[in-house]
């Protein structure tokens, strides 16, 4: 029969598997709930799925227990296996946090099952210490190895936690999009779609904004994308609301058929693709294949529908060259508007300005020849499209190009992207932390390139889930970062490798170039370096999981 201070010991083994579970769970959602990517976060580190510290606590204290314990039923060996396992669990400090765990119900159902599953863990180690020889200091340090194992495999049986509550999510899940589908049909608003590699939530915002001069207008929340975030703002924002006129859905997709789904819930009326390019390739493999589930949106439509494309980039314009549906129009910053190629972009963005004070570019309508003049505080050449794309929509809705214009000059940029602020201290900070793109971060650069009074800083952890251009655009990236910045701060060392020799392959001073583990080293860093005119940008903000 196992002993009291046995069960002490299984009970704080199983204890310190429940917290560890806890502490994995916010990595688990971080990863959307998907086994695969979080294993292969996992398993990234050897340190994350094979802790040194329970291992040497649960080493030495079986060692010590063994040599101490030799006196005939003396209980050091107990003793000792209970304070090696409360060394062994106690929670190691978190370090910094960027994104919260955030308990909502689905996270309680997982962490509720997969404590059930640990806890039955715990009687079939009871179970199995009963069948072992009634040697004491042997049986000892079985039965805390027992509970060592138990501990490590938190992970697993979180996943398995996560599986057992599958049926419940997905019938949860069929509810709560009936309720957003109800939602829609009771106030019948008409729906925008939104898709793009990247430029989404900045577009859904300039679009909103510039509908709300005539029509009440609802763009989804922040960057609500996925199916999940789209039936959250419709049922907690659109229901009983009969004056919203225009819903707009942006529509992320992080496998194949998300964006159909999304469409199935909100089919969309108008439909835009933004850009197709790396974001996420190592999710889906090639450019190609991003491609194929950009188009779902306008695959979506019906064939009075209207899709509008971005004539710039060759992957989004061999959609509008299939000619799907019949009323399509294309916008662009490169085309020469007194040179338009037959089937062309309609709305074309010349002369552009780009400078602290915001942008400044000329509107040419090819198809009424009419032209104005359109300012913004925003800041960014990239944002001439995300504008010229909104002004489609509103111009086919019945906004005239002054109307727009107008409207356009009280446009602000989304959070965390391009956002500027000066501190107390008289520093410049560019928040551009939300997301980095190949073709966004040569804009973010540009911009810290404008500030010419004082120092200019780069902090970035670089770009992620580029699959295999991973290497390649980062090089590119710390090639560009040294046109444009006095001082470069990279973190994380592992991911930044490939910054940091695009960095030094110029001759941009070594002294000026330093690698820190987190973003709380770097803000110290310029805080103790920087002063009144000097500026900031930070480009990217990394989840925790990497």
């Amino acid at each position: 029969m196992i002993s009291p201070l046995m069960l002490i010991l299984l009970l704080i083994w199983l204890i310190g598997g429940g917290i560890r579970i806890y502490k994995q769970a916010r990595f688990y959602q971080i990863e959307e709930y998907m086994s695969d990517r979080y294993t292969r976060w996992l398993f990234s580190d050897i340190t994350r799925w094979l802790p040194r510290r329970p291992i040497a606590a649960w080493f030495v204290g079986g060692a010590l227990g063994l040599f101490l314990g030799e006196a005939p039923n003396s209980v050091i060996p107990e003793i000792l296996a209970i304070i090696a396992a409360m060394i062994a669990v106690y929670p190691p400090d978190k370090g910094e946090i960027k994104r919260a765990f955030v308990r909502t119900q689905r996270v309680t159902r997982m962490l509720a099952a997969s404590f059930v599953i640990a806890l039955l863990g715990l009687f079939l180690l009871i179970g199995l210490s009963n069948l072992l020889p009634q040697i004491d200091r042997l049986q000892v340090l079985i039965i805390s190895g027992l509970g060592l194992i138990g501990f490590l495999l938190a992970p697993l049986w979180l996943m398995l936690g996560n599986l057992a509550m599958t049926p419940v999510e997905a019938f949860l899940r069929q509810q709560f999009i009936n309720q957003a589908k109800s939602v829609l049909d009771d106030i019948q608003p008409k729906i925008i779609g939104i898709t793009g590699s990247y430029g989404k939530t900045t577009t859904k915002n300039f679009l909103r904004d510039i509908l709300n001069a005539r029509y009440k207008t609802y763009a989804t929340p922040k960057s609500y994308n996925t199916m999940m975030g789209v039936c959250i703002a419709i049922n907690n924002d659109l229901a009983g609301d009969y004056s919203i006129e225009y819903f707009i859905s942006e529509m992320g997709a992080y496998i194949p058929g998300e964006i159909a789904r999304i469409c199935g819930l909100t089919p969309p009326d108008i439909s835009i693709v933004i850009e197709v390019g790396p974001q996420h390739l190592e999710r889906f493999g090639s450019l190609e294949n991003v491609a194929i589930a950009k188009y779902e949106i306008i695959k979506g439509l019906s064939p009075d529908g209207l899709g509008i494309f971005n004539y710039d980039n060759p992957y989004v314009r061999e959609m509008y060259e299939r000619s799907y549906p019949d009323n399509r129009i294309a916008v662009s910053r490169e085309i020469d508007p007194n040179n338009v190629p037959p089937d062309g972009p309609r709305f074309i963005a010349s002369n552009i300005e780009n400078s602290l004070d915001g942008l400044r570019f000329t509107v040419t309508d090819v198809g009424t020849d009419h032209q104005e003049i359109f300012e913004t505080p925003v800041i960014g050449e990239h944002n001439v499209l995300n504008i010229l794309l909104a002004t489609a929509v509103a111009i086919h809705e019945g906004m005239s190009l002054r109307d727009v214009a107008l409207r356009v000059r009280t446009l602000q940029p989304a959070e965390s992207r391009l956002v500027r602020k000066t501190t107390p201290q008289g520093i410049t900070i560019i928040n551009d932390a939300y997301s980095a793109n190949p073709v966004g971060v040569i804009s973010s650069l540009k911009v810290l390139g404008m500030h010419t009074t004082g120092k200019r800083l780069l902090i970035t952890p670089g770009m992620v889930e580029l699959g295999e251009l991973h290497e390649a655009e980062n090089r590119k990236l710390g090639e560009a970062a040294t046109h444009y910045a006095t001082d470069i701060i990279l973190i994380g060392a592992k991911q930044t490798e490939p910054i940091k020799q695009g960095v030094l392959s110029t001759d941009f001073p070594a002294e000026h170039l330093h690698t820190m583990e987190n973003l709380s080293e770097a803000v110290m860093w310029y805080e103790g370096n920087f002063s009144a005119g000097d500026t900031v940008l930070f480009l990217n903000d990394l989840p925790d999981t990497y």
